[in-house]
């Protein structure tokens, strides 16, 4: 596990942005935490850094929003409203994880469905602006690249 500490909401975009930059087609960024937590204020910076949009709106209501960078496309998903994992068929999200970058919030409710090989991001809240990062990852290319992101972690835990 990489752990990143983040202690204002500005180092969580520099943190989003330095990730975007290492990112590859058919990279999954699965985003775990609370309601509020920050999963939007990550990808919002995420999807910035790669493409021209100026104003990135959550997908809460279209569960999906796709972007365009210049070496892939950005999948967006809020799965938040999804009633069961079955659901995430309808948005074409096999087309997403084979060919695009996808950032997923709440892939909890994926369920079974969530790829093995993503990188499963945990952003937990310290404080009002403070958070902890923590990516988990299997594949040790995805480590490697982690590793050659612009900011690196406070804390590699790989037992």
């Amino acid at each position: 596990m990489y752990i990143y500490n983040c202690n204002t909401q500005e180092e969580t975009q520099n943190l989003a942005r330095a990730l975007s930059e290492i990112s590859t087609s058919q990279d999954i960024w699965a985003l775990f935490g609370t309601l509020g937590v920050g999963k939007s204020v990550f990808s919002r910076a995420f999807i910035k850094n790669l493409t021209s949009i100026e104003e990135v709106p959550s997908p809460t209501f279209t569960l999906v929003q796709v972007y365009e960078a210049p070496s892939f496309d950005i999948y967006h998903y809020d799965l938040y409203r999804l009633k069961s994992a079955e659901e995430i068929w309808e948005l074409n999200i096999e087309e997403a994880f084979a060919q695009a970058v996808s950032l997923v919030e709440w892939p909890e409710k994926m369920g079974p469905y969530l790829p093995r090989d993503c990188f499963k991001v945990n952003i937990v809240s310290l404080s009002q602006d403070r958070r902890r990062i923590e990516i988990e990852v299997k594949s040790e290319k995805k480590k490697n690249r982690l590793l050659k992101a612009k900011i690196k972690p406070d804390i590699i835990d790989d037992k």
